[in-house]
């Protein structure tokens, strides 16, 4: 290969090289930043009731989907 031809690919490894470490700092940044709003959550009031009522709502939906499954209203996936 010619050596301008190298040149343009290492720049090019570089410049991807650079996006993906600003993807993994962003990832991190928004990792950080669920934790900490999750454990400020935490320290509301009412949270565990709110968890519990989460809890039996999905409970709920589950119960419906498989309902309506078993009924035909609803195909399931068995792939």
């Amino acid at each position: 290969m010619k050596e301008n031809t190298l040149l343009e690919m290492q720049n090019k490894i570089k410049a991807m090289t650079n996006i993906i470490q600003q993807f993994i700092n962003e990832v991190t940044h928004l990792r950080e930043l669920g934790v900490g709003t999750l454990e400020t959550l935490k320290l509301i009031p009412g949270y565990e009731d709110a968890i519990q009522a989460l809890k039996e709502q999905m409970i709920e939906k589950n119960k419906e989907i498989k309902k309506a499954e078993e009924n035909g209203a609803i195909k399931s996936d068995t792939k």
